[in-house]
């Protein structure tokens, strides 16, 4: 089945070609169930080929050619299919399904179905391009291909300006986090002479001195920064949330804000050879986790609680894999795919349920009439606030034991990560309370409801991914590092302390000050008056620090008085010179005109005086 993995991307990428261009003939009703079905081929697909990683009849990758795409560079159309790839689109495919389907009935009624599913559709087949790839050239495609899928679906409601502008401000900031990627491919390709994975990672250590390592590895974390939502590149992501919810949950859990963390695990050779990019990378990963984490804790927006919930934990994914702690990254990705996409997707019931209201303060009191609703998230909530037996309590602790085993400066990063967890269980709590407890606060025109099944049983099913994700890789039966462990070969793994007894006594300590953080919160929201948080650090902390307004001020403003500078410009001096040639000439035209005056004895004097002229030359230059 290898030899025809391709088809788990060709499937998605036909569906969104007929969509795009059929979809008035195929009709809204047909629009959901296919792109749902091509969806749902790729996953039970790979599921089926991943079957010999799963029983262990096979350990190893193999790389599958395509098609020669650039002979002059070396560089194939082929695909990698090895346990990360395999693990990555489980992910991808399995939850992009699952949104798919509560999509169905969260956009009925919107006039441009057939188009949405057909993005959506792009967006599956572009992340699968992008974790397949068997070189960074197939990879730079993907990464390119998820850039414009969120930018199509952040602006899908492009009549609103502030979908519009968030859209652009998506494409912008990652444009210039693909720019350090691009530097980073110039310079692979300039010292290998190629961009297939397998030769790069295998002479890297030769070829490569440290300073050229250490460029390399820098540069793919510019990029990485941008799609992964890290200091300082991740603004984009809190603004993402004006697309359609469904987009918001496939962006911050299956697809592109994981593409940066994948890319640095699959990189991992490299990173390796520098331990000042590893350490940038990890201490990147830790300031963010923490620095989104007490943003989180002032939003009024349901999603952008959420928004700023998946900067943070994306954080601590960067923290593992700048650590070298390769699987704990990636299982932290697996267990946050499933219960942000429930807690995303459980926002957008809640959304639908309140006739598009997303300020909490206008919630309070829907446990009540939103059951299904309340209790999904409940689980997903307890799964990001790391308590046990949650499956975010396994992957987050996980990352946090190998920050204190590293020793050294990262012991500093361990500190960080367990006031950012602290920070993650007040504000899911915080959430919690202000949407589902409490006297009712919405206006009386409101009346919400439960979901339609179709959106309900999505919610069911990633609640049960949220709680028993998690026991895929337990300390005491590591399966999932069992599963990666050929794909991290010759890759140095961070350690884990080694006993049960210290595992717990660390998981001991975070699970407290987790209990500590929804404690505080259930104590302060647990009443039907909110507490005024419109002044002082709340005030801070609600405007994001102000990071938007300072990047507008030092970076945009600037920019546009430069552009507009250059601008003007290029219209008084560029256009004015070209004008000022072309009123020149017009001149001598009008000047010259006379001379066509269609009259036949003027032109017979010009003759004559012509022929004169040349016999007087012809005279003169006889005579010298």
């Amino acid at each position: 089945m290898v030899d025809y993995l391709w088809l788990i991307v060709l499937v998605p990428l036909l569906s969104a070609a007929i969509l795009l261009f059929f979809g008035k003939r195929i009709g809204d009703n047909l629009a959901g169930p296919m792109a749902s079905a091509a969806v749902l081929f790729s996953f039970v697909y790979a599921a089926l080929a991943s079957a010999d990683f799963i029983t262990g009849a096979a350990e190893h990758g193999e790389v599958v050619m395509v098609w020669s795409w650039i002979p002059g560079l070396g560089l194939d159309a082929a695909y990698l299919w090895d346990p990360l790839s395999a693990m990555i689109t489980a992910v991808v495919t399995g939850v992009g399904l699952l949104i798919h389907i509560f999509a169905m009935g969260y956009m009925a009624g919107d006039p441009r179905i057939p188009r949405f599913f057909g993005y959506l559709n792009l967006f599956i087949a572009s992340m699968l391009i992008l974790e397949l790839a068997a070189n960074f050239g197939v990879m730079f495609v993907g990464w390119e291909l998820v850039g414009l899928s969120s930018y199509l679906l952040i602006s899908f409601w492009f009549e609103k300006p502030s979908a519009a502008a968030a859209g652009k401000k998506a494409f912008i900031v990652n444009r210039i986090g693909d720019f350090g990627f691009m530097i980073a491919l110039m310079l692979i390709f300039a010292n290998f002479g190629t961009l297939d994975f397998e030769h790069v990672f295998e002479v890297a250590p030769v070829v490569l001195s440290a300073s050229a390592a250490t460029t390399i590895a820098l540069m793919l974390f510019v990029g990485a920064t941008g799609k992964s939502a890290q200091i300082p590149l991740y603004v984009w992501l809190l603004d993402a949330m004006e697309g359609p919810t469904p987009v918001s949950a496939l962006i911050h859990a299956a697809t592109m804000v994981t593409a940066g963390v994948f890319m640095i695990a699959r990189a991992a050779p490299l990173f390796e050879l520098s331990e000042l990019a590893m350490g940038v990378v990890a201490t990147v990963g830790a300031i963010t986790a923490l620095f989104a984490g007490t943003a989180a804790i002032a939003q009024r927006d349901i999603k952008r609680v959420l928004a700023y919930s998946t900067v943070s934990q994306l954080g601590f994914m960067v923290l593992a894999v700048g650590l070298g702690a390769y699987v704990a990254g990636m299982f932290h990705i697996l267990t946050h795919a499933f219960f942000k996409a429930l807690l995303f997707l459980g926002a957008g019931s809640v959304i639908h349920a309140m006739a598009g209201e997303q300020d909490m303060n206008k919630m309070g009191g829907l446990r009540r009439v939103m059951p299904v609703t309340f209790w999904t998230m409940t689980v997903a909530s307890l799964a990001l606030a790391g308590i046990v037996p949650f499956s975010g309590f396994w992957s987050k602790d996980e990352i946090l034991a190998a920050a204190f085993v590293h020793g050294d400066y990262a012991m500093a990063l361990w500190v960080i990560g367990l006031i950012a967890a602290l920070f993650t269980a007040f504000y899911i709590t915080r959430l919690m309370m202000m949407t589902f407890f409490g006297s009712p606060r919405w206006d009386e025109s409101t009346h919400p409801h439960e979901s339609p099944t179709v959106m309900t049983a999505p919610l069911i099913v990633l609640a049960v991914g949220a709680f028993a994700t998690g026991f895929v890789n337990l300390p005491w039966s590591p399966w999932l590092e069992h599963f990666l462990e050929s794909a991290f070969e010759g890759v140095e793994h961070a350690e884990l302390p080694a006993t049960y007894l210290g595992l717990a006594t660390l998981a001991s300590i975070a699970s407290l000050l987790a209990m500590v953080g929804i404690f505080y919160a259930y104590r302060r929201y647990h009443r039907d008056e909110l507490p005024d948080e419109s002044q002082g650090v709340w005030k801070t902390l609600l405007n994001g620090y102000y990071v938007d307004e300072l990047y507008g001020r030092t970076i945009v403003m600037p920019g546009k008085a430069a552009s507009q500078a250059l601008a003007d410009f290029d219209a008084n001096a560029v256009d004015g010179a070209v004008d000022g040639v072309g009123g020149s000439v017009k001149r001598l035209a009008e000047k010259a005109k006379p001379l066509q005056s269609g009259l036949v004895r003027s032109y017979g004097v010009w003759i004559l005086g012509g022929a004169v002229a040349v016999v007087l030359i012809i005279l003169v230059r006889g005579a010298l």
